[in-house]
């Protein structure tokens, strides 16, 4: 049954479809999170395997909740690898050493692209599809994101 919640079918599609979008690039940057923690090196090893922790545990909750954002729309959340690597602007590039540095700086830029496209997605939810709702959800998410960031940003100064 579709939810009977003030806004279009087709609305209802549209923010679900570009929510899914969001949904693969946080698994994207989840997966590469955990790869940080599971084989960063180095003298720092101990502190940023805590830090990359803390960060994947994050990103989780973050797909968790942009899963329940999509299903809460009556559409289902894409939960395989195949539709994650379909839907994602993230690419997988890997640096060729497994330093904290190295780690850092590709996540990074993940995250800054997942906050631009967070930001341009904030006008287009409330004002094209009339979801306040998911436009205050994702200004939330940003916010996180723009967080996480400068955590990892810190990392190099």
């Amino acid at each position: 049954m579709e939810p009977n919640i003030g806004l279009s079918s087709t609305n209802l599609s549209n923010v679900a479809h570009a929510l899914n979008k969001i949904l693969a690039d946080e698994f994207v940057l989840y997966t590469k999170t955990r790869n940080a923690h599971w084989n960063v090196e180095g003298p720092d090893f101990h502190a940023k395997h805590l830090f990359f922790e803390r960060q994947y545990q994050q990103l989780d909750e973050i797909m968790d909740g942009v899963a329940e954002r999509i299903r809460s729309l009556g559409h289902y959340a894409p939960a395989t690898l195949k539709l994650f690597s379909e839907l994602t602007q993230l690419s997988e590039v890997l640096h060729s050493k497994n330093d904290a540095t190295g780690f850092i700086k590709e996540l990074l830029v993940d995250h800054e692209s997942i906050i631009i496209g967070l930001r341009e997605n904030i006008n287009v939810f409330a004002n094209n599809f009339k979801d306040l709702g998911t436009s205050d959800y994702i200004t939330g998410l940003m916010e996180t994101h723009e967080k996480m960031a400068w955590m990892l940003r810190s990392h190099l100064k």
